[in-house]
C-alpha cells in the first residue's frame, strides 16, 4: 500500500480519517502495519501491502 493512499481512505464504520501505523516498509510501500480510526476506534490490518477495510465483527 502506498503511504499517500491514507489521505483518501476513510473508516468504513464511521467515515472518520485513518492513521497509518507501519511495521514493515520497502521502497515507499507499506508491507505490513495497520490503519487505526481514532474516532470509533477500529483497527484494520495491512498484510502483504493490502489493507483489509472490512468492518470489525461485533461481539
Amino acid at each position: 500500500m502506498k503511504r499517500s493512499l491514507v489521505e483518501i481512505l476513510a473508516c468504513p464504520v464511521c467515515h472518520g480519517g485513518l492513521e497509518l501505523k507501519v511495521e514493515v516498509e520497502e521502497g515507499g510501500e507499506v508491507i505490513t502495519g495497520s490503519l487505526h480510526c481514532p474516532k470509533c476506534p477500529a483497527d484494520y490490518p495491512i498484510e502483504e501491502s493490502i489493507p483489509n477495510l472490512l468492518p470489525p465483527e461485533k461481539d
